[in-house]
């Protein structure tokens, strides 16, 4: 039986062996990301990190990493972060955890992103993940209808706000043809403010599948 979160814990000391003194690390949310928060505390490197959530920020500070807010901060060195669904191009839906657009901006901010994944989350298409939306709370019914022509099913979660303070709606059932045209067409939407597809962001990804890491690179990988 595979273990699954023995691999993620395998693919974040991989990316974890790319961290350096003096540098400012951008801190990824969800269970994966845990583990690079734990294993850099572990290494007792002299570093500073932003954290893409609360919950991030309170378990870095908790095993005595230092965090700064990001609201000052205009350049990372690196960010780690985990994925929903990551494929041979390196694009990705990422936002299980509610954290999509503050990742997708330290990632913008970061001079190199990885991604880290057990295999379970290594995928051919992206179609088959939910895709997460954060929507402004005003412009709810609105965005909803609109989203409704690019997705066959819309789940609001119940009673969930994002750190932002906006509401968050899974889609289900949507075309991945046109990546780029499906990113600048949600985009478009009045009232969206963020989503779950990474398809420039991510410049490489640590996949641990059975106790065995795969390094994959942008532009460097066989298909």
């Amino acid at each position: 039986m595979t273990d699954r979160d023995a691999d993620k814990r395998l693919a974040a000391a991989a990316a974890v062996d790319e961290v350096c003194d003096n540098m400012l690390v951008g801190l990824g949310t969800g269970s994966t990301a845990a583990h690079v928060i734990a294993l850099l505390a572990e290494r007792g490197l002299t570093i500073e990190t932003v954290a893409t959530s609360r919950a991030s920020a309170a378990l870095a500070e908790r095993l005595g990493l230092k965090v700064r807010p990001f609201d000052a901060v205009a350049r990372v060195h690196l960010a780690i972060d985990g994925a929903d669904a990551i494929d041979a191009d390196l694009s990705a839906v990422k936002g299980a955890g509610g954290a999509m657009l503050r990742e997708k901006i330290v990632a913008a901010a970061a001079d190199r992103m990885i991604v880290i994944a057990d295999g379970s989350k290594r995928v051919e298409r992206l179609h088959d993940t939910k895709l997460p939306i954060e929507i402004l709370p005003f412009a709810r019914a609105f965005a909803v209808e609109r989203l409704s022509g690019l997705f066959e099913q819309l789940d609001e979660r119940t009673g969930y706000l994002t750190d932002n303070g906006n509401i968050v709606v899974d889609g289900h059932g949507w075309n991945d043809a046109d990546l780029p045209g499906l990113a600048e067409a949600l985009a478009a939407i009045p009232g969206v403010v963020g989503h779950g597809l990474f398809l420039s962001e991510i410049d490489a990804a640590y996949i641990a599948d059975n106790g065995v890491v795969t390094r994959l690179e942008r532009g460097r990988n066989p298909r």
